[in-house]
């Protein structure tokens, strides 16, 4: 019997059409398509607040991320962190023990905000005002407080007007709650970047976040809006993902960002060696991924369209 006439044979397995070189091709020619990337960086700081209520959604991996990336592309920019766990100073490997100067420190005390931002190591334009064990009770501190809502807006405000070089974007980390530090956050803020996960119940939440958003607009900070959502967590193998961010990006077609984040075992693994996964490998999907957001992001705009190359 011929190889033609076996009904069992096939014709000859081929490298170059198997899904992993397909997947290879594309990241090599979204890496190059990086690399030719132009951006300039004009008028006043974009200041984005990152939240959602929901946990476990990439918040701060999405922060420190799409900040190193910016920074990768020649901006300047500042990472404030918000959240008492302290996870956005370890992945930019800024010290944030207990006796080292913090945001703690600028809301409770009124340190100037210059007097705690460190130099990230990995790049001289990536700053942090780093959170340390301390901020875990300035919630309740925060309560006797004059203007206790206003309070990192101030700091910030002084910090921009009295530097010469102020950052291109300031990202705002946040913990996963609505108290009195998300809503500093949300006060000093002109915009409100959503990460959501492509899972199940991946809008659950997402209404009570935007209603209090809708709260601080009315009473606080009528400048805050909603410019930015970015799935994260995106495993194309699954029917559930595409229905998750094909349902997402019907709800809100403006704001939800075209990159998608994938799953991915290098940005899962990169904190651990204090590093965001565009230092620890740049050249792995999911930095890749986080870049082209980030230059998404910088074309976009204060509003959430695009604004062309700046």
């Amino acid at each position: 019997m011929t190889e033609s006439e076996n009904p069992t044979s096939s014709a000859p397995f081929s490298f170059d059409d198997s899904p992993i070189a397909r997947e290879l091709a594309d990241l090599t020619s979204r890496r190059k398509a990086l690399e030719a990337v132009e951006l300039e960086f004009t008028g006043p700081t974009r200041v984005l607040t990152v939240s959602n209520q929901k946990g476990g959604v990439g918040k701060t991996t999405s922060t420190v991320n799409i900040a190193s990336a910016l920074a990768s592309v020649g901006a300047r920019v500042l990472v404030i962190d918000l959240d008492p766990q302290g996870n956005a100073s370890t992945a930019l490997g800024v010290p944030h023990t207990a006796d080292i100067p913090s945001i703690y420190d600028v809301l409770i005390d009124e340190f100037p905000l210059s007097d705690i931002v460190q130099t990230s190591p990995e790049s001289d334009r990536l700053f942090c005002a780093p959170s340390t064990i301390h901020l875990a009770g300035a919630e309740i501190e925060l309560v006797s407080q004059v203007a206790r809502e206003h309070r990192l807006r101030t700091a910030l405000e002084d910090y921009l007007s009295g530097t010469d070089e102020p950052p291109h974007f300031v990202l705002i980390d946040c913990p996963p709650s609505l108290g009195l530090l998300t809503i500093n956050a949300f006060t000093a803020a002109d915009e409100l970047m959503i990460p959501i996960q492509c899972e199940y119940y991946a809008l659950e939440g997402l209404s009570q976040l935007l209603g209090s958003v809708g709260m601080i607009q009315k009473h606080l900070n009528p400048r805050l809006h909603l410019s930015t959502i970015l799935l994260t967590m995106y495993d194309g193998r699954t029917r559930l993902a595409q229905q998750v961010a094909d349902e997402v990006r019907s709800h809100f077609p403006r704001e939800v960002l075209r990159t998608v984040i994938p799953r991915s075992v290098r940005v899962s693994e990169a904190p651990s060696f204090g590093q965001t996964v565009i230092a620890y490998d740049g050249a792995s999907a999911g930095a890749v991924a986080y870049r082209e957001a980030a230059v998404e992001i910088a074309r976009r705009g204060r509003g959430g369209s695009e604004e062309g190359e700046s």
